[in-house]
């Protein structure tokens, strides 16, 4: 019976003295208490250096350990809980077999919660479940993320392209940064804050192998991240994403645009213009809407790719065309941008210098300045389309850690969000207790 009971519980290098039902002084009801103690190779180790040290004292005295539950039962696993005097970590709890250090949880209980919240599982759900507060779901997360990257090899080995970028956490400018491998698709790397100092500390923990290895590091425009890459990895080449690039171009354009409306509304407001009464119009009297109302609503017409412009769309177009040149020609210079970053590279070099050439003598103040931009990234974009290689991968990632921080409706502790965002976005191996991880097929 004890050893069916090792078998359940999932328990090794412990023996079992005895086993009792008692009725529980909350709403769960009865439980089942498991009196256990180490093996006699197991007693009095340090936690850290599971090295056998001497005896200190009984620190608290008896302590339980909550286990999977049998049924629909709760289980815990009470023994003693002596302190070791360690030379070089000094006074802790003893380790025990069945659970982390400073754990009130066995192993197979808290890689069951862990497995679960990596699925994605909502916060109330993995509560109700495991009969656990949301925050200590937080806690067990972390300590199993350490504890599998601990018998890892290092996510900083074999680097050769990487991806920055940082990702929201909670309103107010509260951001984390994110670095991903390209070609795993894993977080290698989070940390709060972004900025050169933080990025600064990930480069500081690659040995000058690691950093030598990476041939290509992808990332917005941002400053930040182009000093940390010419000052740690000078060999690399600091790609910018087209997404962001046509971003910029997006940008202009909209503010071609909103300066446009403005301009139009002024000469509007000049103009004597007959008042028409009030109320309804007339049966067969038709009015135009203006000029400006009609600019502004085309926004998202110039906005989109031609080939996801609707028919009503397409016509806002083609009446800019007609009526507003200037509008015009900055939605095709956004997209000649656009379609020569798809270009091969050979293609892409000539036809980026020629709409440098011409987008600095286009007379419009928003895409002059989108030039003189371009021209400063000029090598970078062109670098950029001959590697093939975007921000796509860490925009995904990004996607995730938002979705995780929705379904636990934020988090008060961020180590433990950091930890979560490692167990969901890297390849962590993860698998439910007394299962093989599961082998895909081909």
């Amino acid at each position: 019976m004890k050893r069916l009971l090792k078998l359940l519980l999932n328990i090794k290098l412990t023996i079992i003295d005895k086993v009792e039902i008692v009725g529980g002084p909350d709403i769960w009801g009865m439980c089942v208490i498991v009196h256990v103690h180490p093996t006699k190779g197991q007693l009095l180790r340090c936690p850290i250096c599971a090295k056998r040290m001497p005896y200190k004292d009984g620190g608290r005295g008896i302590r339980d350990w909550r286990a999977l539950d049998l049924g629909v039962m709760r289980v815990y696993l009470r023994g003693k809980a002596p302190r070791v005097e360690c030379a070089k970590h000094g006074v802790l709890v003893a380790s025990v077999p069945w659970a982390r250090h400073d754990s009130w949880f066995t192993y197979a209980f808290e890689e069951q919660v862990a497995w679960m919240v990596k699925q994605s599982t909502q916060k109330t759900v993995i509560s109700q479940i495991f009969r656990i507060d949301w925050e200590t779901v937080g806690s067990i997360a972390k300590r199993v993320e350490e504890d599998v990257r601990k018998k890892m090899p290092s996510p900083f080995d074999g680097l050769v392209n990487i991806g920055i970028d940082e990702t929201s956490y909670r309103r107010g400018h509260k951001y984390l940064t994110v670095v991903v491998n390209h070609d795993t698709g894993a977080v290698i790397w989070a940390h709060v804050k972004h900025g050169k100092e933080v990025l600064t500390k990930f480069f500081e923990l690659l040995t000058e192998e690691q950093r030598a290895s990476i041939e290509n590091v992808t990332g917005d425009g941002a400053g930040w991240i182009t000093e940390c890459v010419e000052e740690f990895c000078p060999n690399a080449k600091r790609l910018l994403d087209a997404f962001h690039i046509v971003a910029w171009a997006t940008d202009a354009l909209d503010n071609v645009r909103r300066r446009v409306v403005n301009d139009l509304k002024k000469e509007e407001g000049k103009e004597k213009k007959e008042k028409r009464k009030r109320g309804r119009p007339k049966k067969g009297e038709e009015v135009k809407p203006s000029a400006s109302a009609t600019v502004k609503k085309s926004r998202f017409a110039v906005l989109k790719n031609p080939e996801d412009l609707t028919e009503n769309q397409q016509a806002k177009i083609e009446l800019l065309a007609l009526e507003n040149g200037q509008l015009y020609r900055a939605y095709i210079y956004k997209e000649r941008l656009r379609l020569l970053l798809k270009l091969p590279v050979d293609d892409a070099t000539p036809e980026l210098d020629s709409w440098l050439s011409a987008a600095c003598r286009s007379r419009i103040p928003e895409i002059v300045e989108l030039s003189k931009k371009i021209r400063r990234h000029r090598a970078r974009i062109i670098d950029t389309v001959a590697s093939g290689l975007s921000n796509a991968r860490v925009e995904a990632v990004n996607n995730k850690i938002k979705v995780t921080i929705k379904l636990a409706y934020g988090f008060r502790n961020l180590e433990n969000l950091i930890s979560l965002i490692y167990l969901r976005c890297s390849i962590l191996p993860l698998s439910l207790p007394g299962r093989r991880p599961h082998k895909k097929a081909g």
